[in-house]
């Protein structure tokens, strides 16, 4: 039977099923990087002032996917002036953050179409390109949506 994925927007409402889900993708990344022992309990208070403010704001996209209770699945969009260059006709940069779908709504669909209707708002707002870490799990979607090796290595650093 196939599955009939309707995505909508985030909305206030959402916010403590949208860390709750975050939470899950750190639980699953896991790892000294992603999930320090020390992190406590700080940053999910943080993280919801945060999608209060960027659910207000026309440079991010958060969508959803509703399950039985909470949601099932949500995913990120931002985009960010960067300069322009040759590569990089107007510098307007999208980046894809925070997909995440919980397990027991997992191999639905329900990841392939919110990065659907994330890729047709990158499209609206005019960028020019579109960033994303991909976890392993993911990184056959994105692939298949047309996502490719960037040329230079993802370096990061924390001061």
């Amino acid at each position: 039977m196939a599955h009939h994925t309707r995505v909508r927007q985030a909305e206030e409402t959402d916010i403590p099923e949208l860390v709750r889900l975050r939470a899950l993708l750190f639980d699953t990344l896991g790892g000294d990087f992603f999930n320090p022992a020390s992190a406590g309990d700080d940053w999910r208070d943080a993280l919801a002032q945060v999608f209060r403010e960027k659910l207000k704001s026309d440079d991010a996209r958060i969508l959803v996917v509703d399950g039985d209770r909470g949601l099932a699945a949500c995913g990120i969009g931002t985009v960010e002036q960067w300069f322009p260059g040759p590569h990089s006709r107007n510098g307007r940069i999208g980046h894809v953050i925070g997909m995440v779908t919980d397990p027991a709504h997992r191999r639905r669909g329900h990841g392939r179409a919110i990065m659907q209707g994330l890729l047709g708002w990158f499209r609206q707002r005019d960028a020019v390109r579109v960033d994303l870490y991909a976890s392993h799990d993911g990184e056959p979607l994105y692939r298949d949506l047309g996502f490719f090796d960037h040329p230079d290595p993802a370096l990061c650093w924390r001061p």
